[in-house]
């Protein structure tokens, strides 16, 4: 499983000119699966999401969840993450889980992160997205499991 995590001002994701997500303060998570994350996976990310200190606290030290920073979520999949471009000039995207078995585990992590009680919005699974955001200092960060 891997992600990227933005920490943003505001973003939104838009499917044929209709926003189907949108959040002001908080993170822009893009993640992909690998054929091999399961639930294991699914709980440790959620876990690091949830608990990564990337806000800033009263010190402007990045010291604050998206929790105590009172932020949302905004996720998108993005099964490019697991693009492999060792080989030539055209991605390969072996790596990536199937269509079938990653929409099951982008529905799964969408109810984990749910469950933990930060407002989540998402785009819509394997559609054509427009993606905008205003990123924030820019934080950007990267996570693999």
């Amino acid at each position: 499983m891997r992600i990227v995590v933005q920490r943003v001002t505001r973003a939104s994701v838009r499917v044929e000119e209709a926003t189907v997500g949108s959040i002001g303060p908080g993170l822009l998570v893009l993640v992909a699966f690998s054929s091999t994350d399961g639930d294991e996976e699914l709980a440790w990310m959620t876990r690091k999401l949830i608990g990564l200190r990337v806000f800033p606290d009263d010190e402007r030290r990045m010291n604050r969840s998206v929790r105590e920073a009172g932020g949302s979520l905004l996720v998108v999949s993005q099964f490019t993450l697991y693009g492999d471009t060792s080989r030539g000039m055209r991605p390969s995207f072996t790596g990536a889980a199937s269509p079938e078995r990653a929409e099951g585990l982008y529905e799964l992590f969408l109810e984990a992160l749910r469950a933990e009680g930060v407002p989540v919005e998402s785009g819509r699974f394997a559609a054509m997205m427009d993606v905008e955001l205003v990123n924030d200092g820019p934080v950007t960060l990267i996570l693999d499991r």
